[in-house]
């Protein structure tokens, strides 16, 4: 039998001597901030480090590249205090944050009580996360990181409280019913799988986009009761829309190839956004007899699509000042 090594815990500060000069700049860097959003289950960009909000100055800052809304990150080597809550809370504010991460050495059980209540009285749409970051060594290998989720939103409770309410007060049609229930299907598949897509809530929609590394660029799902078909995408907008997209047709071949398969280049001169599909016709979203062999057409393709253009989207050159000004 192979011997086993053994796990020893390493001191935070003997890595990370100071939050400001090392832990911040750290986890700032893309890979780190990966593993952070992996851990939460968010596709994470980072924005800005010591973003002023007033006289103040928030650790991280960063977009959910799913929605392009502002996550903020607070860093702690030390335990949780009352400080740092108004901080948060201070910054969440002036920033507009949908996204609040609070991540220290030990979260004190007060302040747990504190993001839990928050999650509980505020919107849908606002996050609180409490997280526990640690170090741990085997032998005499290098130091490597761990996250605890210590408070997290009850995504679930909430979504059926909401949908609940928007069936009873007779909010949701029966499309939109079919909607919210046929996604729901498609991301418990893509739960089941444990990544390297993270599930999204379900919406009562004709789409829904997950994150893929930057912002203004998702990869979604979208429907068509009227013509029968589904369709999983590389939807290219925002300012860069075009860009990106010929950015990306310039590896055509090789995307193609990694793919596996022929991909719809769809410019759209007309709009603001580009997008890269397949569709799958003769799928009609109403039948639900058939959603599983729709729902893993749609998985399979989302993951293909994801080999072929995660790293190439999460490598593309925007020129913001030549955007903005073509965006006028």
């Amino acid at each position: 039998m192979s011997d086993l090594g053994r796990l020893t815990r390493v001191d935070l500060r003997d890595i990370w001597e100071t939050e400001a000069q090392d832990f911040t700049p750290w986890l700032a860097r893309e890979e780190n901030l990966t593993f952070l959003g992996e851990t939460l289950g968010i596709d994470l960009e980072l924005e800005a480090v010591e973003k002023n909000v007033g006289p103040f100055r928030a650790d991280i800052l960063c977009q959910n590249t799913s929605t392009s809304d502002w996550v903020l990150i607070e860093n702690q080597l030390e335990r949780t205090d009352h400080t740092h809550l108004g901080q948060l809370i201070t910054y969440a504010a002036g920033l507009e944050a949908v996204t609040i991460i609070w991540i220290a050495a030990r979260v004190a059980d007060e302040h747990r009580a504190a993001c839990d209540w928050l999650n509980d009285v505020t919107g849908t749409d606002i996050r609180f996360f409490a997280l526990e970051v640690e170090l741990w060594r085997i032998g005499e290998g290098p130091a490597a990181p761990k996250f605890n989720i210590v408070s997290k939103p009850n995504y679930w409770s909430r979504n059926a409280a909401s949908a609940k309410k928007a069936i009873e007060a007779g909010a949701l049609s029966p499309t939109r019913q079919m909607q919210r229930d046929y996604w729901s299907e498609v991301e418990n598949r893509i739960a089941d799988l444990g990544g390297p897509i993270n599930p999204v809530s379900p919406l009562p929609q004709s789409w829904l986009n997950h994150g893929i590394g930057k912002s203004g660029v998702s990869l979604g799902f979208s429907m068509k009761t009227r013509d029968k078909w589904v369709r999983a995408g590389i939807n290219l907008g925002a300012l860069w829309g075009k860009s990106d997209f010929s950015e990306l047709q310039t590896r055509h071949d090789a995307i193609k190839q990694d793919f596996a398969g022929e991909l719809d280049w769809q410019e759209l001169p007309e709009k603001r956004e580009s997008r890269v599909c397949v569709t799958l016709a003769d799928a009609d979203p109403f039948d639900i007899s058939d959603w599983p062999r729709q729902h893993q057409w749609l998985v399979d393709n989302a993951l293909r699509l994801h080999r072929a253009f995660a790293h190439r989207v999460r490598a593309l050159v925007r020129n913001r000042s030549t955007t903005e000004e073509t965006a006028q």
